[in-house]
C-alpha cells in the first residue's frame, strides 16, 4: 500500500518483508515477549496463535493486553472488589461525560422533547446507581 503512494513510498529506506512465525518460532519468541507469558502453557501459547496470531507478532501485543485483562483476576475477594470498583469508576466517568457533553446540550436544545425527558430521566438514574455502588 505505501509502494503505490510516492510521497510515502519515498521515505522508506529499506523495504523488509517478514514471514510469519512457524509454531516452534512461536513457542521460543512469545515467553521472552512479555512477562505475561513467560510462565503460560505452551499449549496456550500454541492455541491463541492458531486461533489468533496466526504467526503475526505484530497481533501478540493485543493478545497480551486482553489474556492480561481478562485473566489477571484470582478468587480472592479484595483482588474482585478491586477490579470491579476500578471498572465502575471508569464507567460512572464515561457515563457523566456522556451525559454532560452530549445529553445536557441535546436537552438544553431541546426542553420539551419526549426522547431528551426520557433519556435524561433514565440515564440520571443510571448515574445515581453507578455512583451509590462507587461509593459504597
Amino acid at each position: 500500500m505505501l509502494r503505490r503512494e510516492p510521497m510515502l513510498s519515498s521515505r522508506i529506506f529499506i523495504w523488509q518483508h517478514f514471514t510469519r512465525l512457524t509454531p516452534s518460532e512461536v513457542l521460543e519468541a512469545i515467553p521472552l515477549f512479555h512477562p505475561v507469558w513467560a510462565d503460560a502453557d505452551p499449549d496456550d501459547i500454541t492455541f491463541a496463535d492458531q486461533h489468533a496470531a496466526h504467526g503475526n507478532f505484530r497481533a501478540w501485543p493485543q493478545l497480551t493486553w486482553s489474556r492480561q485483562a481478562g485473566y489477571q483476576l484470582g478468587a480472592e475477594r479484595p483482588v474482585l472488589e478491586a477490579y470491579e470498583r476500578a471498572v465502575v469508576r471508569e464507567k460512572l466517568t464515561e457515563f457523566r461525560r456522556f451525559i454532560t457533553g452530549t445529553v445536557a446540550p441535546h436537552a438544553a436544545a431541546h426542553p420539551g422533547d419526549k426522547w431528551v425527558k426520557h433519556i435524561v430521566a433514565q440515564l440520571n438514574s443510571i448515574e445515581s446507581t453507578l455512583d451509590l455502588i462507587n461509593s459504597s
